[in-house]
């Protein structure tokens, strides 16, 4: 049973460690422009649009549809210079995310995760990061935001096949940041009201530098 199932997991998209992650590192720019060059850049949404806030329907059928919106997801990623994107953030209500994410020691990491499902840790495998996040569904705007530096995300890739990524620093607060995503929450969410409000008018002051779905 065990040999059968890393036989399965090695059967996905990308490769695994000894100990089940993914290994996201390879081929980063190979990989990441094949997925951009077969996709289409859409605009994206902004805070205020009832797909932001409402929890992202599961993904039961891996299939051709699945696989052009992850293309598509790819190349408006780049079009807005994320570093990770969730369906929800062009509109479609379903549980998948990319990223093309550096951590801080420089390791570049591209994937995809559906149906995301954060991990507790326990609280000797991770210390509170309070660095500033932003987000692509709240442009121009930025905010100090304490979260775990470690994370760990369990799921499946485009193919249906169960993955676990795993990230420290910065990445570590993409893969918490984009699940939260899946889930109807954004990031000003987790702050307090006033710098909830801060960031908000930051947002209303500044200029996207790509196309944003303006709400009604």
């Amino acid at each position: 049973m065990a040999q059968q199932d890393t036989d399965q997991q090695h059967s996905g998209v990308l490769p695994v460690d000894d100990e089940g992650f993914v290994i996201d590192t390879e081929d980063c720019e190979a990989r990441e422009e094949a997925y951009r060059a077969r996709g289409t850049s859409r605009p994206i949404t902004v805070v205020g649009n009832p797909v932001l806030h409402t929890e992202c329907e599961d993904i039961s059928t891996f299939d051709d549809e699945l696989a052009g919106l992850v293309d598509d997801m790819f190349a408006s990623q780049r079009t807005a210079e994320g570093v990770g994107l969730a369906a929800n953030q062009i509109g479609v209500g379903r549980k998948v995310f990319v990223y093309d994410c550096v951590d801080d020691s420089g390791d570049r990491h591209v994937g995809v995760v559906c149906n995301p499902v954060l991990q507790d840790l326990p609280a000797d495998q991770r210390s509170l990061d309070d660095s500033n996040e932003g987000c692509l569904s709240v442009p121009t705007a930025y905010a100090e935001l304490a979260r775990p530096d470690f994370a760990v995300v369990t799921g499946q890739d485009e193919k249906g096949n169960p993955i676990k990524v795993r990230g420290r620093g910065y990445f570590a607060r993409c893969l918490q940041h984009e699940t939260d995503h899946l889930y109807g929450r954004l990031y000003i969410d987790r702050l307090s009201k006033r710098d909830r409000k801060d960031a908000l008018r930051q947002m209303e002051e500044g200029t996207p530098r790509y196309p944003v779905v303006a709400n009604d």
